[in-house]
Parts: C-alpha cells; structure tokens; sequence
C-alpha cells in the first residue's frame, strides 16, 4: 500500500472503531502500519493489562488467537475481536489441555506455570500463566521446595533456570521463529558487530548462548524491556534476536539509534497474517468474535490474573 492509501486506510479504521466504542491492541510483532493505527502497542504481559483496564465496549486483538482468548477471558462482558481466525502460534500449538492433564499425573502435587502462548484449555490446567517480561517472577514468587512443571517453551525454561537456580520440569515446546535464531547467529555477531548492543529474547534457541557472552553488552530481555532498555542506553547500534516486527517500535521508540535483526527471516507467518483491510472490515462487520466457554474461562482466569498481578 502506498503511504497516501495507507493514511487513508488509518482515518477509516480509527472512525469506526470510535462509532464502534473500540480499542484496538497490537502486538510488537504486528506489521508496522497495523501498530501505527492501534491505541496500545505492546508485548502479551501489557496487552492484557490493557484489555483488563479498558472502558471500550469492544476489543480488536491484532495479534494471534491465544492474546484474544485471554482477552476474553478476563473481559467477559465485552466483544473482543480478531481481524484473522487463522492467525494462530506453533508454540501454542506444541501442547493440548489432555497431554498437560497426563504429564500432571505423572507429577501430582506440582504447580503448572503456563507461558501465555498457550490455548485458553491449557490455561485452565494450569496454576499460573506468564509472559517473558514476568516469567522470573512468577518462578521466584512459588516456594522453593515446590515442583514446578513449566511449559510449553523449552527455550524460555532453560533460561528460568540459569536466572532463579530452580530446577523445573519443563515441556519440549518451542517458537518456530525463535528457536531458529541460533548459538552460531549470536556467535557471528559478537564477532562482526563490537559495537553493538545485543538484546535478545529468551524464547530464543540462542538464549543460553547469549548467556554465556554475558557482559555489558549482552541483554535477554522482553519485547517490552528491550524498548525500555533501547531507549535509555548510551549505545547508538543495537542487535535484536526476536521478530522482526519489534524493530519498527524500536526505531519509533528510540529515533536516531540503529537497529538491526540479528536474522531477517525471523518473520511470524501468523502475526503478519492482520492487515489495515482486515482489520478495518473486523470493526465495520463485528468479526471475528473470539470466545470461551465459560466453565474453561472461569477455570483460566484464575492463572491469568496472577500473571496479570506479578510485574
């Protein structure tokens, strides 16, 4: 789209949305014009918080499914929308509520700690939810002597190891997009970029890698605390090892400062699958509506408002 069809495009979507009584919240991994039309862009943790606070009568998720499910489960009074039914996660996808009920069994007695990137069914299994800006947390906020089973990202797992000292239990789940950002990326650029500042997020197959070059130019952070930490640092040039998408915010949130991928295909087929046009018939038509049957919504709320208290 053109810059003039897009401005265009943005003026029709942010009319309806005010004839509509509407938010509209937008992942960092959002395509750039989808983010620069949203009244809240930010990572899963502040998303949700946003969706629990609002006074709108209507909620437009442009992200994937498992962040519109959980904003209906904590805004059951509301609609919440979804401009693409298809737009789902393969780490959600890496585990069902029946498989997490076996691996319970097998461990009664243990606390679940659900990432965010799980199905509303999972959530309800679980005992916590969190998202990588408060996963160190919430681990720390469970008693020590208590089993934990954490899933389904094995990456971010491992790295709640290092940080807390705490032995989990943990499920062999992964990101497509993260886990393909590698040890042999973050090697390649310690080595090409001396000057540069590395943040990188811990769902990624690089993260205990990253760990291992820990130094003063080495950060494993949020989306939202890698623009927090951007935004503050002396460093002008700076690597990122997440989607691709965040780099856009970066760029508006910290303008003059250089930022880089660490991969450019590290590209979610499923966050870019939102467009202005989708999203624009999502307000003009009232689709898709995202809901969850009660009982499981009652039962995930419960993990979800304790990710929502821990920061």
């Amino acid at each position: 789209m053109t810059t003039s069809a897009i401005d265009t495009m943005h003026d029709e979507i942010r009319e309806l949305a005010r004839a509509r009584d509407a938010v509209i919240l937008a992942h960092n991994y959002q395509r750039p014009e989808v983010q620069d039309v949203a009244d809240y862009v930010g990572d899963s943790l502040g998303l949700s918080q946003q969706a629990a606070a609002t006074d709108a009568e209507t909620i437009v998720f442009c992200g994937v499914h498992f962040m519109a499910e959980t904003a209906a489960i904590l805004c059951p009074e509301k609609t919440v929308l979804i401009p693409d039914l298809d737009a789902g996660c393969s780490l959600a996808a890496s585990i069902t509520a029946e498989q997490l009920r076996d691996w319970k069994s097998e461990h009664p007695g243990a606390v679940v700690v659900s990432y965010v990137n799980t199905t509303a069914e999972v959530k309800a299994e679980s005992d916590y939810c969190c998202t990588s800006g408060n996963a160190q947390a919430v681990i720390e906020a469970i008693p020590p002597e208590q089993e934990i089973l954490f899933l389904p990202d094995l990456f971010l797992g491992l790295w709640l190891e290092r940080v807390t000292g705490r032995k989990l239990q943990i499920w062999l789940g992964e990101c497509h997009v993260h886990a393909g950002i590698r040890p042999e990326d973050i090697e390649r650029w310690q080595a090409d970029a001396p000057d540069a500042e590395l943040l990188v997020h811990p769902e990624c197959g690089c993260a205990s890698q990253a760990m291992a070059f820990a130094n003063d130019r080495t950060q494993i952070l949020s989306t939202e605390k890698m623009i927090r930490f951007a935004k503050q640092s002396p460093r002008q040039r700076f690597l990122v090892a997440t989607e691709t998408g965040i780099i856009h915010r970066l760029q508006q949130e910290a303008p003059g400062k250089r930022f880089e991928p660490v991969r450019d295909d590290a590209v979610c087929k499923y966050m870019k699958m939102i467009t202005l046009p989708k999203l624009r018939d999502a307000l003009r038509d009232r689709k898709y509506v995202v809901s969850v049957e009660p009982r499981t919504a009652a039962r995930a709320r419960r993990a979800i408002e304790r990710m929502v208290s821990i920061t």
